[in-house]
């Protein structure tokens, strides 16, 4: 059993740094994807057609309810008899399509929190529903969904340790292989948080300057 020894930590710490990168790659990739997902399945939930609104049902329903390792090893190893996917795609893809449920769920629930009234009064000046929709009601959407967009992006910041579970070459299969070779899991463990907690520090910063920008403008609009 060995012990623990701290002092080694900046002796590995730089190390890290391509791993942290694949991390950040995954993410983004991983939100991107998600973000479209979430915009087309979260229009299509707010649709009052069925041929719409019930398959964006489904969608959201078989990805909340089934864990994101699974899904991502079903996208690597289950459907090989359909499509191949390199270890990143796959990673991506399967981030993606699990954020996109709930990215939806946040639109929906902020599209919907819009006042009806203005609904009403942009058809009362002559425009159509996709006129409204386009220029109303989803700029003033995207104000309300931004704090839950942003806990969703560290979420998935976060989720992106699951890519290890295909060997994508990210912070926690580094930090795992590391403990392996030298004995010290605490130490490297413990780089791999510090990183985490670096990453997600970064995310919430700019998060909430977006959101205070935003409250800020739309004071200087009432």
């Amino acid at each position: 059993m060995s012990v623990w020894d701290f002092s080694i930590i900046p002796d590995y710490f730089t190390s890290f740094l391509p791993y942290a990168w694949m991390t950040v790659q995954v993410t983004v990739f991983g939100i991107l994807v998600g973000l479209g997902f979430g915009f087309v399945f979260g229009l299509m939930r707010v649709s009052k057609w069925a041929a719409l609104n019930y398959p964006a049902k489904f969608y959201i329903w078989i990805i909340r309810g089934t864990p994101l390792l699974l899904q991502l090893l079903l996208l690597y190893l289950g459907f090989t008899n359909i499509i191949l996917l390199d270890k990143l795609p796959a990673a991506a893809l399967a981030l993606g399509i699990h954020n996109g449920a709930y990215i939806a769920e946040i639109l929906r629930g902020a599209i919907q929190g819009v006042d009806r009234g203005q609904r009403e009064a942009g058809i009362s000046l002559g425009m159509t529903q996709a006129k409204v929709m386009r220029r109303i009601i989803i700029p003033q959407a995207f104000k309300r969904a931004v704090p839950p967009l942003s806990n969703q992006f560290i979420i998935a910041l976060k989720d992106s340790s699951l890519a290890s579970a295909i060997s994508v070459p990210e912070l926690l299969l580094h930090a795992r292989q590391l403990g392996s070779s030298t004995f010290h899991y605490m130490e490297m463990l413990l780089i791999a948080a510090i990183y985490y907690l670096i990453m997600t520090t970064i995310l919430t910063f700019f998060a909430n300057r977006i959101e205070k920008r935003l409250r800020v403008s739309e004071a200087r609009t009432v």
